[in-house]
């Protein structure tokens, strides 16, 4: 293996998860079906995508051990204000790490997102 080349997470509300990702932190829609949404970020320079269960999901807890990072131009003090005044649940303070500084969120099914600052 060379390369990750997609990544998809599977969620409880593919609607509600949607507009989350589209309203909350701006991420465009590049396809959309009843079984998935394409997500891209940064002009298309990343992209993945959330879909329906491939097995059923009552009663697991999704999201714990996942985390996916994304590489942001913005300085992520002022992406954290922008997020947390979208109302979205941050998880901690913008911390320094071996590749930069960053700062999570977690999606509505308790997936972690991390958006690191590349300048």
């Amino acid at each position: 293996m060379r390369q990750l080349t997609f990544a998809s997470l599977q969620v409880n509300d593919l609607e509600a998860s949607t507009e989350f990702y589209q309203q909350k932190l701006g991420f465009n829609v590049a396809d959309l079906s009843p079984q998935a949404c394409v997500f891209t970020y940064n002009q298309g320079q990343a992209s993945f995508a959330i879909r329906t269960p491939l097995e059923p999901l009552e009663g697991r807890e999704l999201g714990i051990g996942v985390a996916i990072w994304f590489a942001v131009d913005k300085n992520v003090d002022e992406l954290k204000a922008e997020f947390m005044a979208n109302g979205v649940t941050t998880a901690g303070p913008v911390i320094q790490t071996p590749f930069g500084r960053a700062f999570h969120v977690k999606d509505i099914d308790g997936y972690k997102l991390t958006f690191l600052e590349t300048n």
